[in-house]
């Protein structure tokens, strides 16, 4: 008796310190114990799960078939899951369905038969599978467009040069016309290849050292001419910017792409932000956020507060020949170009968009260090620390991405909070009310349900009052500030941001306990 008391204590503790999820069910998969990673993972309680059928974990689909699989496993000792693992879908308490790794032990006792899962969540790789996979595609797509542009020169040259040899043989007044209007399109057919050049990155850019702010001013002042009285561009410039090497041909044709594109997204009128400031990537946090390689960068932020875009067109955005316009007469060239122009000059592209709410595209470009040709990174400096000040106490994470919610909790920790999780404002403010216990929230401002960050915010200062608020956003603030109505301003931490910056953010809150 006693090595059984000893056994399931052991059990026990195996479970509860397994980072990935664990459940054990009997043979008519009733739930007999799981621990709190899979409690976690499904977004139950424990309690809500033990003596319930497994299938409520699964997609309907596939909760159909389950029992079915658990017989013909008793009956016939096939192997289809058992022992060997497989990629299939869980479904979360609020219906949202995931993808995991499942593998199965089993074991008979007295008779009886217990089934053991272990259950890996591939949300994350999943996701970095498919941002690995999209950029795969664009780089072939890039060389196989790049391949065929080329050749497509080489037709067009023959074809000018025959026609023009024509034109100027002495073609009749009937025959010029005709000749006239195929050169014309065989131009067309050029600047066409030009522009897939640029995407295929084989184009021939002329970099000359370059305050991006001068460019952007004169391309800006071009635009306000042709944008039309509904609509407003502002501008929002660093005191000081880093130069950079870039092609200003290159740069005012990508951002007339960005502008009009913005433009086309506020079909009754908007606002257009366009700022420019240094940024330095130099902690791991801020890598991954932005994809970009750590060192010192000067970011062009394009913004606007149109429809938005869905997340299939965020996904296939810089591909060559897709458009949302194509009853417009949309090429899908304009963000390819923008795309390819940004990556031959050493730079990286971020987008950011919800329907609705508008876009904001990220220009990331590498700053040229004062007395080098170009940035070296190498010369880059070293990580910086952000102290570790939490203390025990406790902040809750209010984001709807989980990508950006798992990330946002591990920089947290890592400044030596405790944490508490949502996705959305309505489920925060649910947690509050309930008693949930923390020192400050630091919520996304656009979020899913009937609470985005402003409206958390609101609530919190009015319902309680004692708790401090921090909000973050990838978009530019006045270009929300038009979007999203508040009756109160609250300070944002723009995304992309450091980790030294979220950290002061944090430490200057709640150490403030003059202003709730």
């Amino acid at each position: 008796m006693a090595n059984t008391a000893q056994d399931s204590a052991i059990l026990y503790a195996i479970m509860e310190a397994a980072v990935d999820a664990m459940i054990i069910s009997d043979q008519a998969g009733i739930i007999l114990r799981a621990n709190a990673a899979a409690a976690q993972m499904f977004k139950f309680d424990v309690t809500d799960m033990v003596g319930h059928n497994v299938s409520m974990l699964m997609p309907a689909a596939l909760a159909v078939l389950h029992d079915g699989f658990i017989s013909h496993h008793i009956e016939t000792g096939e192997k289809r899951i058992i022992g060997l693992g497989r990629d299939v879908e869980g479904q979360r308490k609020d219906g949202s369905v995931f993808p995991l790794h499942l593998s199965v032990g089993h074991a008979q006792i007295d008779q009886q038969r217990f089934f053991i899962g272990i259950l890996h969540d591939l949300t994350d790789r999943k996701a970095t599978e498919d941002a690995l996979a999209r950029s795969q595609r664009l780089d072939a797509i890039g060389q196989m467009t790049g391949g065929i542009a080329h050749d497509f020169n080489n037709l067009l040259t023959v074809i000018t040069g025959n026609l023009e040899l024509l034109e100027m043989r002495g073609a009749d007044d009937r025959q010029l016309p005709l000749i006239r209007d195929a050169l014309e399109s065989a131009e067309l057919g050029a600047d066409l290849t030009t522009r897939l050049m640029v995407f295929a990155r084989r184009s021939n850019l002329k970099p000359v050292l370059s305050d991006l702010r001068t460019l952007c001013s004169e391309t800006l002042t071009l635009l306000n001419r042709t944008f039309g009285a509904t609509y407003r561009i502002k501008t929002d410039f660093a005191v000081e910017a880093d130069l950079v090497m870039i092609d200003p041909v290159q740069l005012q044709s990508a951002l007339m792409n960005l502008a009009f594109n913005a433009r086309d997204a506020m079909q009754s009128g908007g606002e257009l932000l366009v700022s420019i400031a240094n940024v330095t990537i130099d902690d791991n946090y801020m890598a991954q956020e932005t994809d970009i390689a750590p060192g010192d960068y000067v970011r062009i932020s394009v913004s606007d507060n149109g429809a938005g875009m869905s997340l299939e067109a965020q996904r296939r955005a810089f591909e060559p020949f897709f458009s949302t316009k194509q009853d417009s007469g949309g090429t899908g060239l304009g963000l390819a170009m923008v795309y390819g122009f940004v990556r031959q000059s050493g730079g990286h592209v971020t987008l950011y968009s919800e329907l609705g709410l508008g876009t904001s595209f990220g220009l990331y470009f590498p700053a040229v260090e004062q007395g080098k040709t170009l940035a070296d990174p190498a010369a880059n400096k070293e990580s910086v620390t952000a102290p570790t000040f939490g203390n025990g106490k406790t902040v809750m994470i209010v984001e709807d991405n989980p990508m950006v919610r798992k990330l946002s909790i591990e920089r947290i920790r890592d400044l030596g909070f405790a944490t508490l999780e949502a996705e959305s404002g309505d489920q925060a403010y649910e947690m509050l009310s309930e008693g949930a216990h923390v020192d400050l929230v630091f919520s996304d401002l656009v979020m899913p349900g009937e609470l985005n960050g402003y409206d958390l915010a609101g609530r919190i200062e009015a319902e309680f009052p004692t708790l401090k608020v921090l909000l973050t956003s990838g978009y530019a603030n006045d270009v929300l500030a038009s979007t999203i109505a508040q009756e109160r301003h609250f300070d944002i931490l723009h995304k992309p941001y450091r980790q030294s910056e979220l950290a002061a953010r944090l430490q200057a809150l709640l150490t403030d306990t003059s202003d709730p």
